[in-house]
Parts: structure tokens; C-alpha cells; sequence
């Protein structure tokens, strides 16, 4: 069979995806079902992967599915428990004493809070949660669930402490001995050149999240009004992502999003208290909600309830959500003791109905288990009676059986999709069939491919690690046979699947499910698809314009296509200043008149 027959048809559970769930909107619970149908058919009967390993792999899926669920009901019920004790209504003051504008709060709480906790944890935790977080400030939940996965770009290729970069590229690169060797060195060397490219396309990922925010959730559906706030958005761009650069080529890949998205925080947070570049003449907030899109609004209620005592500090309010980080962090180090401890419990079914598929999960290890201890802590700490905190328990669990439906076919569906090598009919994996259709067909072109190929490894995997032990070693070899310097190419695989985390099913399935917006998959996908593939191309454009600088000069395809992305962007801005400013002359000669 032909390379490009191949690919297409391993493309195919992607092209279902895509027409019932983005296209006709179907929800993920009704969708993924079909996609899983199809894997498995083209795994049997085209690819001819034994009945066993096609077996394996959905019960491996399902089993994961179950861990996904396990951190989507820890998230719930950390919210639902801040919400009974009271803790939200002070947080949600706090949040409107520091600006109660809300493209200001999305700021800080998706990019920048988002950022340290990607940095400190990874796999998906952040949307877990800031898009809660977010609902409880008065969001509605597709709002928030879209500024969350917009987010899930910048700081994810350093996130769970480096994870994606130090397991994901270092799996991928070693299956090739004569690289092996040098795989210290190659890393360090591949992470800053990921901070590099990151810093370039995530400097306008702030802006983007509030200029559609306003344009898709505002009272006059505008992207204008995001765009007013361009000074503050790059300033809170640039606290974050240049000592993220810094610290990847200073520390290396385990730090740069925790200490980035740290640094930013206080920085911004300082400055917005100041007022420093935000908008003087105007303070930007959602309709009043009666108004709202039902298609925006999640089945979870959030209800303005105060403490018993009638009042909370800020800082016993916050406590839940330090805690939460300061948990994660120091899980995750591997130079401490806890890190190992947490590891040592692991409840596996090794190598499933024979196969060399073996799942496992680690209780301890889990993002669910730091927020029910949290949860369980902040019960003692903010007083609350046993009925509200049973109430609490009661709703999470409600709103977790309703994403279960979409995730139990979604996950098998990838694990089918990933584990179909060793057939009889001799195919590699689908996915890697798929990466060699779209290589043989650019040729050169291939650094601007690249980030796709590693966005689509994310899609499908849920994970820039996953995608990464996949394509590392292709998008080495690929950047060797084409004659250019290979660890750009592998920089290039590890950025796109950071940014594929945009429009990655599962985690948009997860995301939309601790709000209680299940069935809106494709609505979300819709909306993230854009600055996925602006990142990405830009991403790609600049790595294309660096490998082939010394052969093609400075003016390539890939310097035009990114300078004209800076251009656009720029104009955009420009114009957009321009329209204020017309518009407020017009007031003020109306005024006059």
C-alpha cells in the first residue's frame, strides 16, 4: 500500500473527529464513539493488529480514563468545597480589589497562575484548576474552559517539572544509540531552543485569550475591546516568558514555567494593584447573566455563599489553592524525599491478555489525591459543618459521572490508535504512517510542518510527552535527511505538541467536565483551532527561517510567513488604537455640540 494511502487512512478517526464533533457539533459522548469504531476497524482489518492488542489497548484506555476522572472529581470537589465553606465569595473579592475587570483577571489567573501550576504538575492539572477558578469569579464556563486551553501552549513543554522534555524527548531520541550518548547535552540544548521558539509565538497568547473572550462571551461580541488592553496583555507576556528563557538555558528544562509563571505573578499582580498600563477609561465585564448563551453556562451552580462568621481573610481563603501548589511542587522534585514516596504505591495490570500492554496508575502521584486532601484540610480550616461538605462530595460526584461517557470511548480510541504497530500487515503506527505520508510530500518544507505533526501527536495523545516519545526520533532523522541542524526539528516536534494541547479532545473533554459543560466539545474546539494554528505556524516559520538561513538567506519562506504574522498583528493593534481614538473624538465633539 502506497505512503500516501497510508496516511490517509490513518488520518481517519482524526477526519470522524472532526466532521461530527467540530463540524456538526455532536457532543464528545456521542462522537467518539464512532472514532473509537473506526480504530479499531482500520487496527484489525487493515493494519491487522492481533484481536488481543486491539483488547489491550481499550482496556489499558479505560483505565486511564478512570485516572482522568479521578483528577476531574478532586478539581470539583476542591471548588465545590471553597465554594460551601465561603473561601470562593472572599477569593472572588480579592480577585475585584486587585481590577474587577475581567480581561485583567483572565490574565492573571489563566496565563500566569495557569503557567506556575503547568510548571508544577502538567497533564492537564491547570485547566483543573484555573478554569474553576475562573467560574467561581463570575465566568461563564465556556469562557473559561476556552482562556484554559488557550493557555495550555506557552508553559507546557516544561511542564510536570520538565516532564515533556526530559521523558518524552529523551524516549524518543534514545531508541537510536548513536544518539544515546550525548542525550544530556542534546537536551539542554533542544529546551532552550523550545523557550526560544515558545517566547516567540506565546508573546501574543495573553491577547489572544482576552480578544476572544470579548469577542465570543462580551455584551457587544467584539474583538476590539480584548485588543484594548494589548500593553497590559504583552507586558504580562513578557514577565512571564523572559525569565522562563532565562531559566531554561541557565537551569535547564525542569523550571522554566514553574519559576516563569511565578515571577510573572508577582510582577503582574504588583503592577495591575498600580494600575500600571491597564485602561483608565473603562472597566470590561460579561453581561449580566440572564443574558447569557445557554450554550456557555456549565451544570455547576456557583452560588455567592459567605462564611459562617460572616467574613474570611484572604489569605485562609487562598490557603486551599497554595497548598494545592505547594503539594505539587514538592511532589514533583526529584532531589526530595516525597517524590519517591508518593511513586512507591503503583496499582498495575501488566502486560494485558498477554500483550506488552501494561496499565498502571499511581494513587498517590495524582493531582485528584492533592486536591481531596486539600479539600479534606480545608474543611478543618474554614470550619465548615458536615451537611455543607457532604453536599459538596454529592454534587462533584454527579458532575463526574457526566463526563465519563465521552472519556471512556476517547481514551480507548487513542490507546487503539497508538498501539497499532506489529501487525501482520508489517505498517508502523499509525501515527508515524501518517508523519511519513506528510514528510515525503514537503520535502524541505518539512520545518514548517513539523509543529503540526507534533500538535496532531498532542490531539490524539492528550499529552506533549506522549507526542514527543512518538516523533522525536522522526523529526530527528527527517531534519538529518534533509540536511539541516536536527535538534531545531526535534525544538520543532516539542512546541507543536505543547500548543496541540489547544484542541486536544480528551483534555477539552476533561476542562469542560469540572464546570459541568459536558456536551460542548466541539463548540470549544471551534474556538481554540485558530490559535493553534497560529502558534504553530508561526512556531514553524521561524524554526524553518533559522535551519535554512546559512543555504536560503535571510529572506525564506519562513521569514516572510513570520514577518507578515508580525505585520498582521501589528496593524491589527494599530488600527484597532485608531477606531478608540475616533471614536472618543466623535463622543466628545457630540458632547460638545
Amino acid at each position: 500500500m502506497s505512503t500516501g494511502m497510508l496516511a490517509f487512512l490513518s488520518l481517519l478517526p482524526i477526519i470522524v473527529v472532526g466532521i461530527f464533533l467540530v463540524g456538526l457539533r455532536w457532543p464528545a459522548s456521542k462522537a467518539m464513539p464512532i472514532s473509537y469504531l473506526v480504530a479499531v476497524v482500520l487496527a484489525l482489518f487493515v493494519w491487522k493488529v492481533p484481536e488481543k492488542q486491539v483488547a489491550a489497548a481499550s482496556v489499558n484506555g479505560l483505565f486511564i480514563a478512570g485516572t482522568l476522572l479521578y483528577i476531574i472529581f478532586g478539581a470539583i470537589l476542591l471548588l465545590n468545597t471553597l465554594q460551601e465553606s465561603g473561601g470562593l465569595k472572599t477569593i472572588r473579592q480579592g480577585f475585584t480589589d486587585i481590577s474587577p475587570d475581567r480581561r485583567i483577571q483572565v490574565i492573571i489567573i489563566a496565563w500566569l497562575f495557569g503557567s506556575f501550576i503547568e510548571g508544577s504538575a502538567g497533564f492537564g492539572t491547570p485547566a483543573a484548576v484555573a478554569v474553576p477558578l475562573l467560574v467561581g469569579l463570575g465566568f461563564p464556563a465556556m469562557a473559561a474552559v476556552v482562556a484554559g486551553m488557550i493557555i495550555q501552549s506557552t508553559p507546557v513543554s516544561f511542564g510536570a517539572v520538565g516532564t515533556p522534555i526530559l521523558v518524552g524527548v529523551q524516549t524518543g531520541l534514545s531508541a537510536d544509540s548513536t544518539i544515546s550518548n550525548q542525550l544530556p547535552s542534546l537536551l539542554n540544548i533542544i529546551g532552550s531552543k523550545v523557550a526560544f521558539l515558545h517566547m516567540v509565538s506565546g508573546t501574543l497568547v495573553p491577547l489572544f485569550v482576552v480578544a476572544l473572550m470579548t469577542r465570543f462571551f462580551g455584551k457587544n461580541k467584539s474583538f476590539s475591546e480584548g485588543l484594548k488592553v494589548w500593553k497590559f496583555a504583552l507586558f504580562a507576556a513578557f514577565s512571564m516568558t523572559i525569565p522562563y528563557v532565562i531559566v531554561a538555558n541557565v537551569l535547564g528544562p525542569e523550571f522554566p514555567s514553574m519559576v516563569g509563571g511565578l515571577i510573572g505573578l508577582a510582577v503582574v499582580v504588583s503592577a495591575a494593584k498600580k494600575g500600571f498600563l491597564m485602561p483608565k477609561d473603562e472597566v470590561w465585564d460579561f453581561a449580566e447573566k440572564e443574558k447569557w448563551d445557554p450554550e456557555w453556562i456549565g451544570k455547576i451552580e456557583i452560588k455567592d455563599i459567605a462564611h459562617k462568621s460572616g467574613s474570611m481573610s484572604m489569605m485562609r481563603a487562598w490557603a486551599p489553592y497554595i497548598l494545592v501548589g505547594l503539594l505539587l511542587v514538592l511532589t514533583r522534585l526529584n532531589f526530595l524525599p516525597f517524590n519517591g514516596w508518593v511513586k512507591a504505591w503503583n496499582v498495575a495490570i501488566p502486560n494485558i491478555f498477554g500483550t506488552q500492554i501494561t496499565a498502571s496508575f499511581q494513587p498517590l502521584y495524582s493531582p485528584g489525591t492533592v486536591f481531596i486532601v486539600v479539600s479534606l484540610i480545608t474543611f478543618f480550616m474554614h470550619g465548615m459543618n458536615g451537611s455543607a461538605y457532604k453536599k459538596a462530595w454529592s454534587q462533584s460526584a454527579k458532575t463526574m459521572i457526566a463526563a465519563s461517557t465521552a472519556l471512556i470511548f476517547t481514551v480507548p480510541m487513542v490507546q487503539v490508535f497508538l498501539n497499532s504497530g506489529g501487525g501482520a500487515a508489517g505498517f508502523d503506527r499509525m501515527p508515524i504512517e501518517l508523519a511519513n505520508g506528510i514528510a515525503a510530500l514537503t520535502g524541505d518544507y518539512w520545518p514548517l510542518f513539523a509543529t503540526f505533526v507534533g500538535g496532531f501527536g498532542a490531539f490524539i495523545a492528550g499529552s506533549n510527552t506522549v507526542s514527543n516519545m512518538m516523533f522525536s526520533l522522526f523529526q530527528y532523522d527527517v531534519g538529518s535527511q534533509i540536511g539541516v541542524d536536527p535538534t531545531w526539528v526535534v525544538a520543532l516536534q516539542a512546541v507543536g505538541g505543547a500548543a496541540g494541547n489547544m484542541i486536544c479532545v480528551h483534555n477539552v473533554v476533561a476542562a469542560s467536565a469540572v464546570v459541568g459543560l459536558v456536551g460542548k466539545e466541539g463548540v470549544v474546539i471551534r474556538k481554540t483551532i485558530f490559535p493553534f494554528t497560529y502558534y504553530s505556524l508561526l512556531a514553524g516559520a521561524v524554526g524553518y527561517a533559522i535551519v535554512w538561513y546559512s543555504q536560503k538567506g535571510l529572506f525564506n519562506i519562513g521569514s516572510v510567513i513570520a514577518l507578515a504574522i508580525a505585520v498582521a498583528a501589528v496593524y491589527v493593534i494599530a488600527t484597532n488604537r485608531k477606531r478608540i481614538s475616533l471614536s472618543v473624538n466623535n463622543h466628545s465633539s457630540m458632547d460638545t455640540k
